[in-house]
């Protein structure tokens, strides 16, 4: 009998394994449609961008662009400019990320009380995001326009407003960079609020109705049995808008074209202009390899030390 047993098993291990590779191929065939773009569209460029800033790359140029080597990057390190709109950078990826995620957490919490119209506060509180960057910057240009906007005429009702007329928020060199954070932080938030009331959302209730039967109050309950369960939620999503707050372009673009004097000049504004009104390709390329170095290490030492925290408990 065993004898006789150790073919049959053989052919059916190896019928199993031709399946396997056939199911494995169908995979494949259905991945490849989509696997492509991203290929061409992200893998591409972004191979292509790497191999750019070793070179000395310009518009309209002559003559065969270059190998250079790590000369652009020694030239970077050397660069105040762009250390300092890096720094920019991080002021605003911090000063818009964590009022962010402090409103966006509030809101979350009372949309997800039992009110009535709650529907209709829900659907009111995405309209910015439903709302492109570009327009988003139009309309608080606007807002805090010195003779018109909403903001100096309120100012002036209120008797706030001195004699001279009203501010320029946008072209002043210390107003400039708190008004285009307070955009950031209004167009942002809606995004941030939906992905916690839906981390909310799936809290048992029952688990705040035992608390309450123990005698716990609002703030003991968030902290023993909201808190816990919205951690994970919260680690990524205050991740991901700090990575999508230090990329911003287009809106602090619109807002003050990283005016006045540089003290909006993000990093990507600094890139741009080196890229498309210089013309210094390699160089541009340069610094966008070197920050998604330093934001890379950055996230990391912040992961790890949030998952730490989190191993610990």
């Amino acid at each position: 009998m065993t004898l006789a047993t150790a073919p049959q098993r053989s052919t059916a291990s190896a019928a199993d394994r031709t399946d396997r590779r056939r199911r494995d191929h169908g995979v494949w065939f259905l991945v490849l449609p989509a696997l492509i773009p991203i290929l061409v569209l992200s893998a591409g460029p972004l191979l292509y961008g790497i191999g750019l800033a070793f070179t000395d790359a310009q518009s309209g140029r002559t003559q065969a662009t270059r190998f250079v080597g790590l000369l652009n990057f020694s030239d970077l390190f050397q660069d105040s400019l762009f250390w300092d709109s890096f720094r920019i950078g991080l002021v605003w990826a911090f000063g818009v990320t964590v009022p962010q995620f402090v409103l966006a957490l509030g809101l979350a919490l009372l949309l997800n009380l039992n009110l009535r119209l709650r529907w209709l506060a829900r659907a009111l509180a995405i309209i910015p995001w439903a709302m492109p960057e570009v327009v988003v910057g139009i309309m608080w240009r606007l807002v805090y326009h010195p003779d018109a906007g909403i903001l100096n005429e309120t100012l002036r009702g209120l008797g706030l407003s001195g004699a001279g007329g009203g501010r320029d928020w946008l072209s002043g060199l210390a107003t400039a960079l708190p008004a285009v954070i307070v955009v950031g932080v209004w167009a942002g938030m809606p995004q941030t609020t939906v992905t916690l009331l839906a981390g909310l959302q799936n809290v048992p209730r029952e688990l705040h109705e035992a608390a309450a039967m123990d005698g716990a109050g609002a703030w003991r309950r968030f902290r023993t049995v909201t808190w816990p369960a919205l951690r994970p939620i919260a680690l990524a999503v205050t991740a991901l808008n700090f990575i999508w707050n230090f990329n911003s372009f287009a809106l602090v673009f619109v807002l003050t074209d990283g005016g006045p004097g540089g003290r909006t000049r993000l990093p990507m504004l600094f890139a741009y202009e080196e890229a498309f009104r210089y013309g210094q390709f390699g160089y541009a390329a340069t610094m966008g390899l070197a920050m998604v170095a330093v934001i890379s290490v950055l996230l990391a030492v912040y992961l790890a030390g949030r998952l730490k925290g989190d191993d610990e408990r």
